[in-house]
């Protein structure tokens, strides 16, 4: 007589069958890095000099300081207030020298860097070219405070010039990459013979020490911390280069 297995039996014996042997895991993939194209291989400049999202976030930042200059330059005097920017990655675009070494396989130099500023052949980043004008029409003055080395000050001016592009001082750094003290030349009215002291109302940068007294340590900081950023601190993105590459890994 054939006998009926009830049906948790079965199951039981399904629970506590042994299953085959697992599948030998396949070696891990290799890859070359040096054989990546350059877009693969240096994203971050790949998305700076290609991006929609890149345009869009410099018009953004730049548009968003105008309509916060309007408003706090409206019960001040011509000449009486300006704004400080930095220069690279902040007016001038130097994502083409990035692209240059990228696709050379070169590692960042002072040489190479000092070549390309010599070339003179920076573009303006999206949007800087108007900030300044309209920080001139309401007024104002524009003090471009930057860590290019004073020897290529007069480059860096034709530059901006070439562009367009007319700040009223430059600033370049002579013995510290610190700003503290540019900036103070600034507001006392030492920092040109043609200016006298300005009532600073906004800074522009793409790195954290474009603003006064502050470094990557800001970034474990409460929210609170950052209440002058959209107020009187504007900041652009910048993948490719900044103090925040020497941040801790996370």
């Amino acid at each position: 007589m054939k006998r009926l297995i009830p049906a948790f039996l079965l199951l039981s014996a399904c629970a506590t069958a042994p299953s085959s042997a697992p599948e030998a895991t396949p070696p891990p993939v290799t890859v070359d890095v040096a054989t990546l194209p350059p877009a693969e291989r240096h994203r971050e400049v790949h998305w700076f000099r290609t991006a929609a999202e890149y345009r869009a976030l410099a018009l953004q930042t730049f548009r968003s300081a105008g309509t916060r200059l309007r408003a706090l330059e409206a019960p001040l005097s011509d000449g009486s207030w300006g704004v400080i920017m930095d220069a690279d990655e902040t007016i001038l675009d130097n994502s083409l020298f990035e692209k240059r070494i990228a696709e050379a396989g070169e590692a960042f130099s002072e040489e190479a860097w000092d070549a390309w500023v010599l070339e003179e052949a920076a573009t303006a980043i999206p949007g800087s070219d108007a900030f300044v004008a309209l920080v001139h029409r309401l007024g104002g003055r524009v003090a471009v405070v930057t860590n290019r080395h004073e020897g290529l000050c007069p480059a860096t001016i034709r530059n901006l010039h070439a562009l367009g592009i007319r700040p009223d001082v430059v600033l370049c750094e002579t013995d510290t990459s610190q700003k503290e003290a540019r900036f103070a030349m600034v507001a006392e009215g030492t920092a040109s013979p043609e200016l006298g002291p300005l009532r600073v109302l906004l800074w522009i940068g793409d790195n954290i020490g474009d603003f006064p007294d502050l470094e990557q340590s800001i970034r474990d900081a409460a929210v609170e911390d950052y209440r002058l950023f959209g107020d009187r601190y504007f900041v652009l993105p910048n993948p490719m280069y900044g103090s925040w590459m020497g941040n801790e890994w996370r």
